[in-house]
C-alpha cells in the first residue's frame, strides 16, 4: 500500500508511524546486542576497563606532551590505585546485559537516523529529501567523533581523577562495577548526542524554533553552561578543562553558522 501524503495523514497515522520507527529501531539494537554479547570480553577486558590501565592511549599522550612542553612527569598516570568490585548478586549479569544493550544502541545509532529521516522526511521539500544520505552520514560521523571524544578524553580524566582523589590516607577507593561502567555509558553517549547539536540546530531553524541572533545572543551564556559541564566532567585543572571546552565551543559555533546557512537559503526560496 502506497505511503499517505503529510497532509492526509491523520495524528493517530502519525502515531502508528512513530510506534513502527520505535519497533524497528529496538528490534536493531537487540540484533546488535545479540552480536555484542558475543565479544562482550573484548568490549569489557579491552575498551570498558581500558582507561584503568596507566599505559592507556590517553594517559601516554598527555604524559608525553606533559614532557615536550617542560613539565616534566606532572601529569603521568603511573598507578590506578582503586579497585572495581560488584556487589549485587545479580549485578555482574545486569551489567553485560545492559552494556551489550548500550553497544547496539551506539552502532545502530545510523539505523536510527534512517528511520527518523523516513519519520520527518513527508514535512520536507522534494529537494531536502535528496539529501537523505548527506543526513546520515554526517549525522552518525558527528555522533560516533563524539563517542570517541568521550571515550578517549572524558573517562580517561574522570576514571584518573576519581581514582587518586582522597580525603584521608584511610580511606581506600573500591569503585562498585555498576558506578564505574554508569560513568562510562553517561560519557560517551552524552558527548555523541551532543556533538548532534548542529543537526538539532539545523532543523530547529528549519522550524523556526532557532534563529542565529537567538544563538549569538544567549552565546555568552552558552559559554557559561559550556564551561560548567567542561568543571563538572573534567579534573579541576585549567588543561583538561580547556581540552574539553575547545570543541564544545567549536560545536556551538559551527551549529551558529549552520542556522545561518538554513535562514539564507530559506529567503533564496522564499524570494
Amino acid at each position: 500500500m502506497a505511503k499517505k501524503n503529510l497532509n492526509e495523514m491523520s495524528f493517530l497515522d502519525h502515531l502508528e508511524e512513530l510506534r513502527w520507527l520505535l519497533v524497528r529501531s529496538t528490534i536493531a539494537i537487540l540484533i546488535l546486542a545479540t552480536v555484542a554479547f558475543f565479544i562482550s570480553d573484548y568490549i569489557f577486558d579491552v575498551i570498558i576497563f581500558g582507561p584503568t590501565d596507566p599505559n592507556f592511549i590517553t594517559y601516554r599522550f598527555f604524559c608525553d606532551l606533559s614532557n615536550q612542553l617542560g613539565f616534566s612527569d606532572i601529569i603521568c598516570v603511573t598507578e590506578m590505585p582503586f579497585i572495581i568490585q560488584n556487589t549485587n548478586m545479580e549485578g555482574q549479569i545486569n551489567v553485560l546485559i545492559w552494556t551489550c544493550v548500550t553497544t547496539g544502541f551506539i552502532l545502530g545509532f545510523p539505523f536510527i537516523l534512517w528511520e527518523v529521516w523516513k519519520f520527518i522526511s513527508p514535512a520536507l521539500y522534494s529537494t531536502e529529501k535528496k539529501h537523505a544520505q548527506i543526513f546520515i552520514f554526517s549525522s552518525s560521523l558527528l555522533f560516533f567523533i563524539g563517542v570517541l571524544f568521550g571515550y578517549y578524553l572524558i573517562v580517561p580524566m574522570s576514571v584518573n581523577f576519581f581514582a587518586t582523589f582522597t580525603i584521608s590516607n584511610v580511606v581506600i577507593n573500591q569503585f562498585s562495577v555498576d558506578s564505574y561502567i554508569g560513568m562510562v555509558k553517561t560519557s560517551v553517549i552524552a558527548c555523541g548526542l551532543f556533538f548532534e547539536l548542529p543537526i538539532i540546530i539545523y532543523f530547529l531553524t528549519k522550524l523556526g524554533l532557532v534563529t542565529p541572533e537567538f544563538l549569538r545572543k544567549y552565546w555568552k551564556y552558552a559559554v557559561i553552561v559550556i564551561l560548567v559541564v567542561a568543571a563538572i566532567v573534567t579534573p579541576p585543572d585549567v588543561v583538561s578543562q580547556v581540552i574539553v571546552t575547545i570543541p564544545m565551543l567549536i560545536i556551538y559555533e559551527a551549529s551558529i553558522l549552520i542556522s545561518k546557512l538554513v535562514v539564507k537559503n530559506q529567503k533564496k526560496v522564499n524570494g
